[in-house]
């Protein structure tokens, strides 16, 4: 999927997993779960050393939008790119990320948590921004004061979101989407089966078609 087109795909699918692969095996098999289960977006996270090869193939699957997570240093944004991811994912507001990200036309969306990161992120031209970590930061009601002086940007809340909360984001007007790992835990595929993955993607996505 084209990396111009990244932001408006995730806010179409409203729902962001978070995956974190420590076997690049896994990835495309986990790949194909989500596609069988109706959402063809992801976010692979540089918080193993199979990160990049498990973006490479998933990419090669064909119609599923992947981007690199907990991207930290320049180096990391390099290697997704080179990987084939399509947008970047940072859990804080770092300009030598960004600025290696838009200098290579990829999509990023930092993290913030503060009114300063936020004005960070604006002044570096970004106006769609990761709300992390969302719950062990006040969740909702922070959100809500954070979004109130800044009513251009738009969030991806992410941490601690699940079934039990995702509504009360997403009916939020300043929400794009939510990120979430609960649809693509290991523990869901740890035998070997993925069955399980589709299953619960499934009822993920039933879940936010009901919120809009």
């Amino acid at each position: 999927m084209s990396r111009v087109d990244a932001p408006d795909t995730i806010a179409k699918h409203r729902l962001l997993p978070v995956i974190a692969l420590r076997d690049s095996a896994d990835a495309a098999p986990l790949g194909e779960a989500l596609l069988e289960g109706g959402l063809p977006v992801a976010e692979v996270t540089f918080r193993t050393d199979a990160a990049a090869a498990s973006i490479d193939a998933m990419c090669r699957l064909g119609g599923l939008l992947v981007g690199a997570g907990t991207v930290v240093k320049p180096d990391q944004v390099d290697a997704a790119h080179d990987a084939g991811a399509s947008f970047i994912v940072s859990p804080g507001t770092s300009p030598a990320v960004v600025e290696r990200a838009q200098k290579l036309g990829l999509p990023i969306f930092p993290g913030v948590a503060t009114p300063t990161d936020i004005q960070l992120a604006l002044s570096l031209g970004l106006d769609t921004l990761k709300f992390f970590p969302a719950e062990a930061m006040g969740g909702v009601n922070t959100l809500k004061a954070l979004a109130a002086p800044f009513p251009g940007v738009r969030f991806v809340p992410t941490g601690g979101i699940g079934l039990s909360n995702i509504d009360e984001y997403l009916s939020l007007p300043c929400v794009r989407a939510c990120g979430g790992s609960w649809m693509v835990a290991p523990k869901l595929y740890a035998h070997g089966g993925f069955a399980e993955v589709v299953r619960v993607v499934r009822q993920a996505v039933t879940a936010v078609a009901g919120s809009n």
